[in-house]
């Protein structure tokens, strides 16, 4: 996806939730590509107008241009941020097939294990998304991360999945048989990068300032 390049000094728009895994993703991705925008918290049960008027299915991220422009897919904001600019090569490590088993399969069965009540369905969807997780752990037998030796945008794209899976029961997926995995968990969520995509704001409302992130 490509837009034309961002006049200074307008700013995109990017509504974001901090829990969404689907907006921690874009967060990172943006911060990796320096990509200053203006954030706005959205408190789910109560979304804003412009979020809805800007992409009508009103999921979170969604990020505006200022030319008018909405990517509304988490991938396509990570793709477009790091098609700007890619200091560190993250898109070197773009493993679509990789990205779509935890999008499709994995995501389903997270879903169906951390919320058990919410969906009409039967089976050990905690043990199936385990299950899914066994190709990550033998990639990262053989190599620190899941593209090689550094981290990209594969990693970035499933750091927030493995995570809110590994913290439904920390003790219990500590005790899994996934060294590797674990050590590529840690690893990651210990960093600036990580923390900075994770500040908290209070939720936007119409009339309040901007907020820039990253903040300046």
């Amino acid at each position: 996806m490509s837009a034309r390049p961002i006049p200074a000094p307008a700013r995109p728009i990017l509504y974001s939730f901090r829990r969404c895994p689907y907006a921690m993703r874009a967060r990172m991705a943006l911060l990796a590509s320096g990509t200053v925008c203006e954030i706005r918290e959205v408190v789910l049960r109560d979304k804003p107008a412009a979020l809805i008027e800007a992409s009508p299915k009103a999921t979170v991220p969604v990020l505006v241009l200022p030319d008018g422009q909405v990517i509304d897919e988490s991938l396509d904001i990570m793709r477009w941020a790091l098609g700007r600019n890619d200091p560190d090569h993250w898109l070197e490590g773009d493993d679509a097939d990789l990205i779509a088993a935890n999008d499709g399969p994995f995501k389903h069965h997270l879903d169906r294990a951390k919320y058990p009540g919410r969906y009409d369905e039967s089976g050990d969807h905690r043990a199936l998304a385990l299950a899914l997780l066994a190709p990550l752990e033998a990639r990262l037998m053989d190599s620190a991360y899941l593209c090689g030796d550094r981290p990209m945008l594969t990693d970035f794209a499933l750091l927030p999945f493995v995570r809110q899976f590994a913290e439904i029961d920390r003790p219990w997926f500590d005790a899994q048989p996934l060294p590797a995995l674990g050590r590529w968990l840690s690893g990651l969520l210990d960093t600036d990068r990580f923390a900075a995509a994770m500040v908290r704001l209070p939720a936007w409302k119409v009339g309040d300032p901007p907020t820039l992130f990253p903040s300046a």
